[in-house]
């Protein structure tokens, strides 16, 4: 049996050009209403652009039929990492795991950040959250101890997790599911690096209108691209490590759930810092991220014999169907 040396390069055109077409389509009415950030249609937007990568790979698939001939279902649903899975209690392991992991890591780069410097916090009256409450309503209203608004707001992350999943499935279909697979004849690091670049790029129609870093330029799109590829090296491993899509889904829905836990954490008055710096994707969650990294090569987590799908479907079908010395 031929096995690919290299990527399906229409199959991955073909993706790239629907899901970046479908991410602008999506995201045109906020740039023809001019409000921007300021839309109150943002949320919905950015929600609807999660699934654009979903119906890319649905694309994609259509290409590989007549390119590869019809695969059943069951084939499909396997090389995108849905089921079956390979291991059930590693799977799972590994989705709980995810949803621990995204907020230790965004407190870990909150750690970071007060230890340069770059932000002052209140870990006892949680002062800014207090300050962000009252401004919130009518002057006078009681509210419950901020102490408990805290805990609560920090219980609902892995519940977070699980209403964003839907959502961060569309995503991580296309990114993890389908794309990163698709370029593993690059080679594993290859693979990984052009798969999160090209979704940090993909999140250029957010970007540009000041999203995620308040630069509305080609230098927000390069910062998204840089932190998209480390933050894609984490999920990615996920699904390396366990031919499974639903870890990286998992780990996207909680860390987007706990975006936000530096305004829980942030004293009242603290000097702002820019979101280059200090954002959930900002410059001091890279190191966190290049660390993790770093842990996870040192410990041997990219070795081949570790990684479940490091060849990809085609090529680990091919080689399993090599007769060994022993057979």
């Amino acid at each position: 049996m031929n096995t690919p040396s290299r990527p399906d390069t229409p199959a991955v055109i073909v993706f790239a050009v629907t899901s970046v077409a479908l991410a602008w389509l999506v995201a045109l009415p906020l740039w023809l209403r001019g409000q921007g950030l300021e839309d109150p249609f943002l949320g919905l937007v950015a929600a609807a652009m999660m699934l654009t990568p979903g119906l890319a790979t649905l694309a994609a698939l259509a290409v590989q039929r007549r390119t590869r001939g019809r695969r059943g279902a069951r084939v499909v649903l396997r090389e995108l990492g849905m089921w079956p899975l390979r291991s059930v209690g590693r799977t799972l392991f590994m989705c709980v795991g995810a949803i621990v992991a995204a907020p230790v890591l965004l407190g870990a780069g909150l750690a970071l950040s007060g230890a340069l410097g770059l932000v002052t916090f209140d870990l006892v009256g949680f002062s800014g959250f207090a300050q962000t409450l009252q401004d919130a309503v009518p002057a006078g209203t009681p509210l419950p101890p901020i102490g408990v608004l805290v805990v609560a707001q920090l219980a609902s992350i892995p519940l977070g997790a699980l209403i964003n999943a839907p959502f961060a499935f569309g995503e991580e279909i296309g990114w993890r599911g389908w794309l990163l697979p698709a370029l593993q004849p690059l080679g594993t690091w290859p693979a990984l690096i052009v798969s999160g670049a090209f979704w940090g790029l993909w999140h250029a129609p957010l970007i540009l209108l000041g999203y995620n870093f308040a630069e509305p330029n080609v230098l927000g799109v390069v910062l998204m691209m840089v932190a998209c590829v480390l933050f894609g090296i984490l999920l990615g491993w996920t699904r390396l490590r366990t031919a499974s899509v639903w870890p990286a889904v998992f780990a996207h829905g909680a860390f987007n759930a706990s975006a936000g836990m530096g305004l829980l954490f942030a004293a009242a008055g603290s000097p702002a810092s820019s979101p280059v710096l200090v954002g959930a994707l900002g410059m001091v969650m890279w190191i966190v991220f290049a660390l993790v990294i770093g842990a996870l090569v040192v410990t041997g987590q990219f070795r081949r014999d570790r990684l479940a799908v490091e060849l990809g479907p085609d090529r680990r079908r091919a080689a399993a169907e090599v007769p060994s010395a022993a057979s």
